[in-house]
This record gives structure tokens, sequence and C-alpha cells, in this order.
């Protein structure tokens, strides 16, 4: 049909041999659990999931139009109109998760897709793990340039190391690179956060620089988190903190299509026996 957004289904496929390997059965279904759980405009939202005898197969929405990594690479960065209207959506996104408990641990660009209108959608929740109210996480996870200094350093970490990763994200968005350049391990990664001053480009209005200053705040009790805060916030003077009017529009954004990926071919090693419900509920969540 004429005028059709390019939509069509796409698995995720997952080898159970290299399940088994990385002994990461329960990362996988605590990932199809939380994928089950969120229904918000801004996630790359789950269709269906199954296992084959070789493979665990995750269904998502196909979007059509690459992530916002690609589109940063070809642009060099965005305008400041562009960034607070992506920056409003990520908000909305893990203002949502945290309510749920749901902590993401990698928010970064090659995980946020755009749709045909140049809106975001987050995806993979594969190191996603549900926190309750006062739980900290201590696992080292993440891409390393954009991980919080607790999280760097073994934890303990709660919900706002997600903001830490924003503020990288929105950083890196606007003045056209990484506020820290990423290093070979998690040691050195530290080492040099602890060691940058995260000074905000001289071509950045002092609104997104105030911005960026309370998102990449080493002390994490004192992190921007809460909706009002941003909702307060000068650089979002203006902007309604609302998903349907934020999607209102179209992004300014070049998108292109990409092509539909081929699917994997069955490995040699079948596993008849593979215990892997993945629309079983968990007896605990990942320890992650």
């Amino acid at each position: 049909m004429p005028g059709t957004p390019l939509t069509a289904p796409r698995p995720q496929v997952v080898p159970k041999v290299e399940v088994l390997r990385r002994d990461t059965l329960k990362q996988c279904k605590e990932e199809v659990s939380i994928q089950r759980q969120v229904r918000h405009p801004f996630i790359h939202c789950l269709g269906d999931s199954w296992q084959g005898q070789r493979h665990l197969f995750i269904m998502c929405t196909y979007c059509s139009t690459g992530d916002l990594h690609a589109r940063w690479l070809a642009a060099g960065c965005f305008a400041e109109a562009t960034v607070r209207l992506f920056a409003a959506e990520l908000v909305l996104v893990l203002v949502y998760l945290h309510d749920l408990g749901i902590v993401h641990r990698d928010v970064k660009m090659e995980n946020i897709l755009l749709d045909e209108r140049g809106h975001l959608k987050l995806a993979d929740f594969g190191l996603s793990r549900h926190l309750a109210r006062g739980e900290r996480a201590r696992t080292i996870c993440g891409t390393l340039h954009y991980m919080a200094p607790e999280v760097l350093s073994g934890g303990p970490y709660g919900h706002t190391a997600d903001w830490w990763s924003l503020g990288v994200l929105l950083f890196a968005l606007a003045s056209g690179k990484f506020p820290v350049a990423p290093a070979p391990d998690h040691v050195a990664m530290l080492e040099r956060v602890n060691r940058s001053s995260y000074e905000s480009p001289g071509a950045l209005s002092p609104e997104l620089a105030r911005l960026l200053a309370e998102l990449l705040c080493r002390n994490p009790l004192r992190r921007l988190h809460y909706l009002h805060h941003f909702q307060g916030h000068p650089f979002f003077r203006g902007v309604a903190f609302d998903a349907e009017l934020l999607q209102k529009d179209p992004v300014d954004v070049d998108v292109a299509p990409r092509p539909a990926e081929e699917p994997l071919p069955e490995a040699a090693v079948t596993f008849n026996d593979f215990d892997c419900d993945l629309a079983a509920p968990l007896d605990q969540p990942w320890p992650g």
C-alpha cells in the first residue's frame, strides 16, 4: 500500500550454544520478561519470542531507517533543537522504565532506532534488569565510554547510571565527539572519567551546557533523574513532556531505509532438551 512505512518483523537470533557457553540463559529470559512488560511509544517493542532446536528467537518490530549512531556519523552533530527533542523523548522513556523498576544499562546511540518520521525507539534490553527500590547492582556491564563511574568501579549502582549514559549521548549528539575517549578496559576508562573535567564546548548554549553538567555528575545522588527536574530545566523551556505531542511533527534528521537482514543459518549442534520457555516467568531475576 502506498505510503505504508516499512515495519516488517525482524527476529533477533540467539544461538543456544552461545547461551550455554556464556551461561546467559537467565539473562535472556530477563530480557524477554522485561520486553513483555514494557509498552511505550519510544521503545522498540517485542512482537514474540520462541525457540527452535538450535536458536532462540526474539521478534521485535522492524525499524526501516536504522539507528541514531549511523545518522550521527553522517551528520557530525545535530542542531540543539533536534538534541532537545531527542533528549525529551529519552527522558520520558527512562522515567517510564525506572518507574517500573527497570534499569537499561546500555543506553547508547547504537541502541536507539529511528522510525520513519525520525522519532526514537530505545532498543536492546539484553543487559537490562529489574531493581527493586533500594536494591543495587554490581555487574560491570554496558559500553565503556557510556558507563557511569559507579558502574566502572563495580558498584553498587542503581537506576541513576542510565542518566549518566544519557549525558554522554547528548554531549556527543550536540558536539560531534564524546566527552571522554574510549579506553581499552574498564579500569583505564574509570581513570579517564575521574581525570576528566567534562567541560562542554563553548559552541553549546549555556542551557545545554548546564544540563550536561547536571547529568555528568560523578555523585549519582546529585545527578538529574526525576521528571520534574527536566520539566523545569531551562534547556527544555517550552517543551511538553508528552509522547503524543512530541511525535506530532517529523524530526529534521536525514533517515534512509536499510535493507532487511538475512536470517542466520542453523548450527550443526541440536538442543532437544534445552530448558528455556521464554514465555515463563523467572523464578529469580538475573543477578547481574
